[in-house]
C-alpha cells in the first residue's frame, strides 16, 4: 500500500522468516555460527532459546540456506512439535522422504517409525549426507514421551560420529522442559539463547531491512530510534510491528520522514 510512496521494491517489515532480512547482530551472527558448527561437526544435538518474537524462527531459516548451498545435508524441519510422539515420528519419517507411510492411526507403530528412520539415516549416510532435524516451538512439547523419543533418535551413529543432529528451538522454557530428560540433556552440545536488541541494533536493524526493501535514503529521522527500541523492547517482531504502523501512518500524511509523534502514535495503536 505504502511501498511506491516511500520508494520501496516490497514491505521492509514483514512479520515472516525471510533469510535476505536477516541481521547480523553481534549475538545473531554468533548464534547462526555456533548452530552451524554444531551440524558441520555433526554434533548429536543443540538447543536454541529465546524470549518470543527475538528471530528464532528466521535463523532457523537462514541456517537451512547456508545448508542447502553445499548440497550435504538432508534437512527436516517441523514447525508444530504439538503432536503425540507416534505422529511427531511420522512428520519426521515424512520430511526424511521416506515412502508409503501409513495414514490411518491404527496402522502407525512406533517400531516401524523408528525402523524406517533410522533406514532412511542410513541411507542418507551412504550418500554422503548428514541428516538435521529442527524442530521449532520446542517449548510447547509437553509429553515426556516425546522427548524420549529424540533422545533415542540419537542411538542412531557411527562409532566415530552421530548419523543425525538434533536441533531444538523455543521459548525460554524449553530449558526447564529439556532439564526433565536428563539423558536427552546430556547429548545437547551446543546451547545458544537470543536476547533483545540495544538501541544500536535496533537501529542498525531498521537501516537493514530498509536497505534489503531497496531504499537508503533517511525515512526514520534519527531521533527516533530510541523510541522505537524503548516502545518495543528491543525485539524485532515489535519493531516491524512499530515500522509498518510508522510507514503506514507516515504515507496517510504525506510525510518526506517519519517522526517522533508518528512513532508514538504507532506504540500507542500496538497497545505497548
Amino acid at each position: 500500500m505504502y511501498e511506491s510512496y516511500w520508494g520501496f521494491t516490497e514491505k521492509p517489515f514483514q512479520n515472516t522468516p525471510d533469510p535476505r532480512f536477516f541481521y547480523y547482530s553481534s549475538q545473531h551472527e554468533e548464534v547462526l555460527n555456533r548452530l552451524l558448527y554444531t551440524v558441520q561437526e555433526k554434533l548429536g544435538a543443540g538447543m536454541l532459546t529465546g524470549i518470543f518474537g527475538c528471530g528464532k524462527t528466521l535463523i532457523c531459516q537462514t541456517l537451512i540456506k547456508e545448508l542447502t548451498k553445499t548440497g550435504q545435508y538432508k534437512i527436516a524441519l517441523i514447525s508444530n512439535p504439538q503432536l503425540s510422539h507416534i505422529e511427531l515420528l511420522r512428520t519426521v519419517a515424512y520430511h526424511l522422504g521416506v515412502p508409503n507411510l501409513p495414514v490411518k492411526k491404527s496402522e502407525i507403530m512406533t517400531d516401524y517409525l523408528v525402523q524406517v528412520i533410522g533406514e532412511s539415516l542410513n541411507n542418507n549416510h551412504s550418500d554422503g549426507k548428514h541428516t538435521i532435524i529442527i524442530i521449532d516451538e520446542s517449548h510447547l512439547i509437553n509429553d515426556y514421551q516425546i522427548l524420549e523419543e529424540l533422545r533415542l533418535l540419537l542411538n542412531f551413529q557411527l562409532p566415530e560420529q552421530f548419523l543425525l543432529t538434533l536441533l531444538l528451538v523455543g521459548q525460554p522454557e524449553l530449558r526447564k522442559n529439556i532439564e526433565s530428560n536428563k539423558q536427552l540433556s546430556q547429548r545437547i552440545a551446543i546451547r545458544c539463547h537470543l536476547e533483545q536488541f540495544n538501541v544500536h541494533d535496533t537501529k542498525n536493524y531498521i537501516l537493514h531491512r530498509l536497505k534489503v526493501a531497496g531504499q537508503t535514503r533517511p525515512i526514520f529521522g534519527e531521533n527516533v530510534f530510541k523510541l522505537i527500541h524503548e516502545g518495543s523492547g528491543g525485539i524485532p517482531r515489535r519493531i516491524n510491528h512499530i515500522c509498518n504502523i510508522s510507514l503506514l501512518g507516515g504515507f496517510s500524511k504525506e510525510m518526506s520522514l517519519i517522526d517522533t509523534d508518528i512513532v508514538q502514535d504507532a506504540i500507542k495503536e500496538m497497545g505497548e
